[in-house]
């Protein structure tokens, strides 16, 4: 068109623009906000309805740290969903925990408050919410992005699967709701949830669906395990971190189920501290390096632990039940003993695990000895020289090297 001519933009870059919008520093922010406005509500509504206290303040463990690591990402990474669902989950769990003290106090202890059917409904999604939302993140990670075209219908299968999951369990509790009406049991539950019966019978077949979604979990874990054995350099250290936190969220989950005293705490620290910190870790690329280090550390004090512990309990045993000496001495010298077994035995440990998890160090280690040894015999200056610089290139790999050596008359 003469006198000039104007174009709008594409479909294409209207989208990107939208999602700049939307996933954004300041939509981060927003989230953090609503995070900890929910986290600060959840000790007052505790109070008003007479619950524990510590358990639900333990919970908070899950949602707090998780939180945080999904703003950072978020902030940093705008463009990596990994940060959006790291931030998405503990807005649903704190949700949850706000939800339940809130339904007790008005359908058991006769509150008058509103959105009382609400608050039942949210209540039910605190571990739905990170049960359909943490798996994406390891098929994502690190980068946000599928591993390859591929993987699209594998995600869509999970997405819908999943979906249909989440309807599930509202559509359960909504029908309850109606049919029933509301009755909650001592864990502020739904009385009728685990057992529907009459017009909600077919609800049970629904118990499929979360089998469904557990089925997911070997194939992205196996997705995981090649790209390991493909990886190198940093990708190779992210995935280290990955499957450090993973290890620990699963240890932590055994332990809660097998050790009644530490629900809900373990899981929490496992799930909620550990995981998310290793996942951020490993996707802003953070000291990357320093994993193995903590794996070998970790490996040798859990070792050693374990030996004195069992050291310990052996000689204790020994000492009162074969040779029947009954007093706090017995006691006191199988303590001073297992101190005294700890340097010697943690040093022995440390050398065999850093020989298999972090063979750097123990290289490393290895060419300080060798020089320290043949450093007795050496009396020419310029061959220690020459040595120490060797030692020095070989051990710590620097850019650049040199000795400097006071010269004094």
């Amino acid at each position: 068109m003469a006198g000039g001519s104007t174009t709008e933009p594409a479909p294409q870059a209207q989208v990107a623009g939208r999602r700049s919008r939307l996933a954004s520093p300041a939509a981060a922010s927003a989230l953090a906000a609503l995070v900890v406005l929910l986290a600060v509500a959840v000790i007052p509504l505790t109070v008003l309805a007479h619950q524990g206290v510590p358990a639900n303040a333990a919970q908070l463990m899950i949602g707090l740290p998780m939180s945080a690591v999904g703003f950072i990402v978020a902030r940093r990474q705008p463009g990596n969903p990994i940060g959006w669902l790291l931030l998405a989950i503990p807005v649903g769990i704190l949700l949850s925990l706000d939800a339940g003290p809130y339904a007790w106090m008005v359908y058991r202890l006769g509150y008058r408050l509103p959105f009382g059917p609400a608050a039942v409904v949210l209540e039910s999604a605190y571990f739905l919410v990170p049960f359909v939302a943490l798996p994406p993140v390891f098929l994502l990670f690190p980068d946000g992005v599928l591993p390859s075209p591929r993987w699209r219908w594998v995600l869509r299968c999970y997405l819908a699967v999943a979906g249909s999951l989440v309807a599930a369990a509202y559509a359960t509790v909504a029908i309850i709701i109606v049919t029933q009406g509301v009755h909650l049991d001592a864990s502020g539950g739904l009385a009728a949830i685990d057992h529907p019966s009459g017009s909600t019978a077919w609800l049970s077949k629904a118990n499929l669906l979360p089998l469904a979604v557990v089925a997911f979990w070997p194939v992205f874990a196996g997705r995981l395990m090649l790209s390991w054995r493909q990886a190198s350099g940093d990708r190779r250290q992210q995935l280290k971190w990955l499957m450090t936190g993973t290890a620990a969220a699963v240890a932590g989950f055994l332990i809660s189920n097998t050790v009644p005293p530490l629900d809900p705490a373990a899981t929490a620290v496992g799930v909620g501290v550990v995981l998310p910190v290793c996942l951020g870790v490993a996707i802003l690329k953070y000291r990357l390096y320093d994993i193995d280090r903590i794996i070998s550390r970790t490996l040798a004090y859990a070792i050693v632990t374990g030996l004195l512990a069992g050291l310990y309990a052996g000689l204790v045993l020994l000492t009162t039940q074969v040779f029947q000496i009954h007093t706090p001495v017995a006691v006191a010298a199988s303590t001073l003993a297992a101190a005294a077994l700890f340097n010697p035995l943690r040093r022995r440990v440390q050398q065999v695990v850093d020989r298999r998890f972090n063979r750097a160090r123990y290289d490393a280690d290895q060419t300080v000895a060798a020089f320290a040894a043949r450093l007795k015999d050496a009396v020419d200056l310029d061959s220690v020289r020459d040595d120490l610089a060797g030692v020095v290139h070989h051990a710590l790999e620097p850019a650049y090297v040199s000795v400097w050596i006071s010269q004094r008359d």
